[in-house]
């Protein structure tokens, strides 16, 4: 501003000067040109009178006029000339300023010469006798004078051009000084120019307004990424030209990235061709999805096309982790095909045994092993048929009443129940302990404990040991199972929990278990929001710890 400023009043100055040195000078040079055609006019009307009284004579006797005086004839003739031979010059019948006065009686006429630079007035007056007395004068023209002001004006217009400077400097700093120092965060305060009153009051209705704007705008953000910040699901924004606008911290986790990535292209962020594929699906069609894995986690991914006013304005990417639901989809097919072929082996026995019985194919002395081998068979597939119901009980996640229960006192029934079994097995089963209470549901702890004693006496050794130990300790109540039975490889100790999941399918088969034993002490622990820990090696044993909540 500072500079146009500066530039206007040079220029201004410059045009003025200027404009004025022309008003000046044609103004001036109006005024000598009619001054002379008046002194022309005078002298003519002066000469007339004496040059038709005295004729040549007259004319003969003037000496240095400052004007041209000739004498011409009717016919044109050059009768006398004060600056030329009359007898060498050419009729003036022609000239235009003789002609006219020969009509009219009087005529005048400028004529220039050829280099533009003078001219030449001529005034001219019809005698009486007919004859044309004509005086002429030469002067310069407007742009000779023009030029030989030139020299004299330029110094002029230096010096205002040098004075326009310094003012203009000056001016302009106490022009812009005051708005340099607007305090437009405050705009009401200042005291400046009052023609800024109307602009600086707009300005802090303006500054009011985007004020609450920001405010708002800080508003929805903080709640916007409260809500992302807080999300399991991973969400990413990307505008139009797929670059990252927004990433929340589960989607920094999914893609191992961190808030650096804002403003980058998401190839640069994620290189997964699946999930890229989605992106650009969703940017061309409206949607795109995806799978990703990431460990043994299974992520799915869904894109989103963001619109408005029918402008495509980019994508929103959402996460979702479903790892535990297709693990449950895993499971239950697992456990639907698991349960068919528990289910079919013992009736397939029953079955068989049957009809040896049936069609007499059995001696008279091997019938009881029949009869008994179709008796446990039953009983197994009994066993099996109630862990499933349990199993179902506890996937339905049904309101179980809880009560105060002793862990010590639960503990010692499923003891005694099994004491037979492990006589059979020659198996030391051994309690100790002390009062543990705990709120329960009886039934759900007594399977917890019925199942770890039972599965700590079937995959024991010959003359084996298992030590079941209650005690409270640091706010839990302890139940802890222990043998020094088979013990577990460490490749299979995490999946033992799962249903129907066998180590060594072969000893288990021999061992009648069902395989959903150690799951019913999975999900019954977390129904009670208790810690499971495993610990075994194999061919020294194997302890499994449960630790409940006293509260």
């Amino acid at each position: 501003m500072t500079e146009k400023i500066f530039r206007s009043i040079i220029l201004t100055a410059v045009i003025v000067l200027i404009g004025c040195f022309i008003a000046v000078g044609t103004v001036q040079y109006g005024y000598f040109t009619n001054l002379q055609r008046q002194e022309l006019t005078a002298e003519l009307n002066l000469a007339a009178p004496s040059v038709e009284r005295d004729g040549l004579d007259y004319l003969e006797s003037l000496e240095d006029t400052a004007s041209r005086v000739t004498w011409v004839a009717a016919d044109g003739r050059v009768l006398f000339d004060s600056d030329a031979s009359a007898d060498e010059m050419d009729n003036h019948a022609d000239r235009s300023e003789i002609a006219e006065a020969l009509e009219t009686g009087s005529g005048e006429s400028e004529r220039y010469s050829a280099t533009m630079t003078e001219k030449t007035l001529y005034m001219a007056r019809r005698l009486a006798d007919g004859s044309v007395l004509r005086v002429s004068s030469a002067f310069y023209t407007i742009l000779t004078v023009a030029l030989g002001s030139m020299q004299a004006f330029f110094a002029i217009l230096l010096a205002a051009i040098a004075v326009s400077v310094l003012l203009a400097r000056r001016l302009s700093r106490r022009i812009i000084t005051p708005l340099n120092t607007l305090d437009l965060q405050h705009p009401l305060d200042n005291d400046a120019y009052e023609e800024l009153s109307p602009l600086l009051k707009r300005i802090d209705q303006q500054n009011r307004r985007i004020e609450a704007q920001v405010a708002e705008l800080k508003r929805r953000q903080d709640e916007f990424s409260a809500v992302t910040r807080s999300m399991n699901e991973g969400l990413v924004l990307l505008n139009a030209e797929n670059h990252v606008l927004s990433l929340n911290p589960a989607a920094m986790r999914l893609f191992n990235a961190g808030e650096d990535c804002v403003g980058r292209d998401f190839v640069t962020v994620s290189r997964d061709v699946p999930v890229t594929n989605a992106v650009r699906d969703a940017l061309s069609t409206g949607r795109g999805a995806a799978q990703l894995e990431r460990g043994e986690r299974i992520y799915q991914i869904e894109c989103s096309r963001i619109e408005s006013d029918g402008a495509i304005l980019g994508v929103a990417l959402v996460a979702f982790d479903t790892t535990e639901r297709a693990q449950a989809e895993q499971m239950k097919r697992e456990f639907t095909a698991n349960v068919s072929h528990e289910l079919k082996t013992p009736l397939q026995s029953i079955m068989g045994s049957a009809e040896l019985l049936e069609n007499g194919l059995v001696k008279s002395e091997d019938q009881p092993r029949f009869i008994e081998r179709i008796r446990s068979e039953a009983a197994r597939l009994m066993a099996l048929i109630e862990d499933i119901i349990r199993l179902s009980e506890l996937d339905e996640g049904a309101a179980v009443p809880m009560e105060a229960v002793d862990l010590l006192s639960v503990a010692k029934d499923a003891a005694d129940t099994l004491q037979e079994s492990a006589n059979k097995k020659n198996v030391t089963l051994a309690l100790e302990g002390e009062s543990a209470p705990i709120q329960g549901a009886p039934r759900l702890i007594y399977e917890i404990a019925y199942n770890l004693c039972d599965n700590a006496i079937r995959y024991n050794r010959e003359g084996g040991h298992v030590s079941v130990r209650v005690q409270p300790e640091n706010g839990y109540a302890l139940l802890e199972v222990a043998d020094d039975g088979i013990g577990i490889p460490e490749e299979h100790q995490r999946r033992v929990f799962e249903r129907f999941y066998r180590v060594d399918k072969s000893h288990s088969r021999a061992s009648g278990g069902t395989g959903l034993g150690l799951s019913i002490v999975k999900h019954a622990a977390a129904l009670h929001h208790a810690e499971i820990e495993l610990k075994s090696e194999v061919g020294k044993g194997t302890t499994i710890s449960v630790r409940f909540p006293m509260e």
